[in-house]
């Protein structure tokens, strides 16, 4: 009897069938699901390795009962989309550019995730047809926004008809000239990167970039490499996003790998993000004093190729601000229009 095709895990039962998770970590990975969704794809799963408690690709993706305690400074929308936001899906925080929301669902449900009380299945769901008119229409009205960032959810989700839709409707706009796609697709789910999701998004006249979103060095695997190689070679430029987290990638043999490993397979480190002030996502944030020392430690042990900005999403909406050893003084934050912020100091 052939045996089952692998599958997405998605609730504790499943984590514990899978050996992801012990018996005893059941009840708490059953009350994080309640809140949060959960889904751990076939080629993260076979990265975890079971029975180790400080896995780092597990720490990213099996429930942590921690998820569920709250300090005081975290908020539901740390970063202020909602602040920005003139129309549903959309957030325009800087002058030349919109971030597009087109769906709140993702292959994988990072445990640290910013947008964590919006995505999921129970979640806000799919922009609208009325409401992606709408975003269209206020890009359209406006000559300064010169790049659209889409995001979400993973944006890559969707069908290769849908995202060819969305791509030729941003094309129509004259003064757009850049699409940013942000997915972590080619990493938790390398095979959906196939010919028709490549041409999709790039049949048109538009410059096309993707942001990769990884972690840790275990994630670039030979079929994700392949996958960034499959949109490289069709004349997509890459970038990388990496969220400093506890456990995974705070020490420098770490991120020193990741950074090259993202240079081999020609993907340009691009940000090394601050963890943001989401709820429940205390036990995986670094302070900024400690994300500072392991920036400094990369000089001059990598390549200029491999240095990433190190950045902070300013809470209240004020936008990113870098945070390395030379754009900050360890207590006040200054954002891109002057204004400065206090920011915990752990």
């Amino acid at each position: 009897m052939p045996l089952p095709l692998p599958r997405t895990l998605r609730t504790a039962d499943d984590l514990v069938a899978a050996g992801l998770i012990p018996e005893s970590a059941r009840a708490g990975a059953e009350a994080v699901a309640r809140r949060y969704a959960v889904a751990v794809t076939p080629a993260m799963q076979a990265l975890i390795v079971a029975g180790d408690p400080d896995d780092p690709i597990a720490r990213q993706f099996a429930p942590d009962p921690r998820e569920l305690e709250t300090r005081p400074e975290e908020r539901a929308d740390p970063i202020g989309d909602d602040v920005h936001s003139p129309t549903e899906g959309l957030v325009h925080r800087y002058p030349d550019r919109v971030l597009l929301k087109l769906v709140h669902v993702c292959a994988v449900y990072c445990r640290f995730c910013f947008r964590r009380e919006t995505v999921g299945p129970a979640g806000s769901g799919m922009l609208s047809p009325e409401a992606f008119e709408a975003a269209v229409a206020y890009v359209a009205a406006r000559p300064e926004i010169w790049e659209v960032v889409i995001t979400g959810g993973d944006p890559l989700v969707l069908s290769p008809r849908r995202l060819q839709e969305v791509v030729e409707a941003l094309a129509a706009i004259p003064h757009v000239k850049v699409v940013r796609w942000h997915t972590r697709l080619p990493v938790v789910d390398p095979d959906r990167v196939g010919p028709e999701l490549v041409a999709a998004l790039t049949g048109s006249r538009l410059t096309t970039y993707v942001a990769l979103h990884a972690n840790h060095p275990r994630e670039l695997t030979d079929a994700a490499r392949a996958a960034c190689a499959r949109l490289i070679d069709a004349g997509v430029a890459m970038v990388s996003q990496t969220v400093l987290l506890k456990g995974v990638n705070d020490d420098v043999e770490t991120l020193s790998a990741l950074m090259r490993g993202f240079v081999e397979a020609r993907v340009k480190p691009y940000y090394l993000h601050h963890g943001d002030l989401a709820p429940g996502t205390s036990h995986l944030r670094t302070s900024l004093a400690e994300g500072r020392a392991l920036v400094k430690a990369l000089r001059g042990r990598l390549s200029g190729l491999c240095q990433p900005t190190y950045v902070l999403d300013i809470p209240g909406g004020f936008g990113k601000a870098a945070v390395g050893p030379d754009a900050f003084d360890g207590r006040e934050i200054e954002d891109f229009r002057g204004g400065r912020h206090a920011y915990p100091s752990d």
